[in-house]
């Protein structure tokens, strides 16, 4: 139905018909721009909340782990639901569910915005969550409809890269200007306008697109995904909150055997929620590894960052957010001038480059101490970190994408998503919880017992729990609370450093025989032909 529509035959020598690919036209790029929006959306809520978890810590009191919660169920949710709600939208269609998902969007923001109780806003940032996965499959699959030509293809996914981290970039900043004039909950209000736009629009500039053959969605596979999913996550948080238990051992050895039982169930699906043949290839294999890890450091230093600046160097939202615009900058830079490098230096040589700069800033984050010069150190380095993070979303998806053969692109569109939601989430997760655990480490022995119990308990939790009864404290305790939360800081930066050391290597050799021409593994050509052949 798609390449019909943006295809023609013509007679070639000997006879040979030819099915040359018609260019995308002004509605296809207006749709391009209208398809950013969410996309920019999507980005900007993993880091909008950042900046406002202090503001709502005084107001809604949230514990430690509930204030992980808060941060990481919309991107856990996101990627345990991005699969699913790509094979649905095969079945119902992709416009349709990229509408469904975005008035879902509209009112989970609006529920999040006013909530009244920390369990209330982890519940709407769950919802965010599932909304937030109808959409991601659906901009990338209605892209790769509209963009048939493989030159347009590649500078239309590149774009759609761009836009995402963009949204990632700009939540600080936004954060803080909003947090400035507003109350917290206005940071979620900014979904609506946008919402209201897409709503309007996409009937006029996105065409409707449905699979040939609408695949089957197995309800069973994705119960086996949140079974698999959630139990893993559940056991992450409460070892960061109560160590090592029978239970949570339990919840995690649980979760690992519902992974077997999904992984087998796909084994014998003719329709698949996913397709495990993909992984036969090391390019596709390695290029997710190169994305999760990649953005498991990002996403928990991302967290860590943005709490050093308010609750360590005790900036205002507004002046943290600006203090996030150089790595933006950053980021975006990577993000143009990656697959530019790419067409002259192997794209694996170029991963590899950008994410050895993104040691160097990690490196530096262990060299962070309690002073003044902080702000600077961290802004310097946290650029390098971004350098890193534009480079692999830029080169990323598209390494993904080319190296699935062409009749499992929506697939692997899917998996890329899946595993770059997944990689900031975990991140958040594991790097805050050590943060969090060197964090109680030091501040163990160092409060006094004469405190209030809710006092003691709110310090000995967290920075962010000692920060809102700072006026309670006796002189001294707050910076030392400071002083124990830099300290893991520097950890979670030196774990980052060794993980993404080890995967610049892995990017340098495995990714090395990919070449300089737009290439993967399966070739544009071999890419395009098949889709003239569909």
């Amino acid at each position: 139905m798609i390449l019909l529509a943006n295809s023609c035959t013509t007679e070639g020598p000997a006879g040979q018909t030819i099915q040359s690919v018609r260019l995308a036209g002004p509605r296809e790029w207006a749709g391009l721009a209208l398809l950013s929006l969410p996309t920019i959306l999507l980005g900007l809520d993993l880091t909008l909340l950042h900046l406002a978890l202090p503001a709502l810590a005084i107001d809604l009191r949230p514990t430690s782990a509930q204030a992980l919660w808060i941060v990481d169920a919309y991107g856990f949710m996101i990627a345990g639901f991005l699969i699913t709600m790509g094979t649905l939208g095969d079945r119902i269609g992709r416009r349709k569910l990229l509408m469904v998902g975005g008035a879902a969007f509209g009112i989970a923001s609006v529920l999040a915005a006013y909530s009244t109780s920390a369990s209330m806003l982890i519940a709407a940032r769950a919802a965010l969550g599932v909304a937030g996965a109808t959409l991601m499959p659906s901009t990338l699959a209605l892209i790769s409809n509209m963009f048939v030509n493989r030159h347009q293809r590649a500078l239309a996914i590149g774009l759609w890269a761009t836009m995402f981290a963009l949204g990632m970039a700009s939540g600080p900043v936004v954060g803080g200007v909003l947090l400035e004039h507003y109350w917290w909950g206005a940071a979620f209000l900014v979904a609506v306008p946008v919402v209201g736009l897409l709503l309007v629009a996409a009937p006029f500039l996105l065409p409707e697109y449905r699979a040939s053959q609408d695949g089957r969605l197995d309800i069973l596979s994705v119960t086996l995904s949140l079974l698999a999913l959630l139990p893993i996550i559940y056991g992450i948080k409460q070892i960061s909150k109560n160590g090592l238990s029978t239970e949570t051992a339990l919840a995690i050895a649980g979760g690992f055997v519902f992974m077997i039982l999904l992984v087998r169930r796909q084994r014998r699906l003719e329709s698949p929620l996913i397709d495990l043949d993909l992984f036969t290839s090391k390019v596709f294999s390695v290029a997710l590894v190169v994305l999760l890890v990649g953005l498991i450091g990002v996403g928990g230093t991302m967290l860590l960052v943005t709490q050093y600046l308010q609750l360590v160097a005790s900036l205002p939202p507004l002046v943290a957010g600006l203090w996030m615009g150089p790595p933006a900058l950053a980021m975006l830079a990577a993000g143009i001038a990656a697959p530019l490098a790419s067409r002259r230096i192997r794209p694996g040589y170029v991963i590899a480059g950008a994410l050895g700069l993104s040691v160097i800033g990690y490196l530096m984050l262990t060299r962070l101490e309690n002073e003044p010069s902080g702000v600077a150190l961290v802004t310097a380095a946290f650029s390098l970190v971004y350098l890193g993070l534009g480079t692999i979303a830029a080169l990323g998806t598209d390494l993904v994408v080319g190296a699935a053969p062409a009749e499992k692109a929506g697939s692997a569109s899917a998996m890329s998503e899946t595993v770059q939601e997944l990689g900031l989430a975990v991140g958040i997760a594991t790097l805050g919880s050590l943060a969090t655990a060197v964090y109680r480490s030091r501040m163990f022995d160092r409060i006094p017992d004469t405190l209030a119990q809710d006092v003691h308990k709110a310090v000995g939790d967290s920075l962010a729990g000692a920060s809102s009864v700072a006026h309670e404290l006796p002189p001294g305790l707050l910076e030392e609370a400071q002083a124990a939360f830099t300290a893991g800081f520097n950890a979670a930066a030196a774990t980052s450093a060794v993980s993404i050391a080890i995967l610049s290597i892995l990017a340098a050799v495995i990714l090395r025989h990919i070449g300089t021409d737009g290439g993967t593994a399966d070739g544009d050509e071999a890419v395009e032909s098949k889709q003239a052949e569909s």
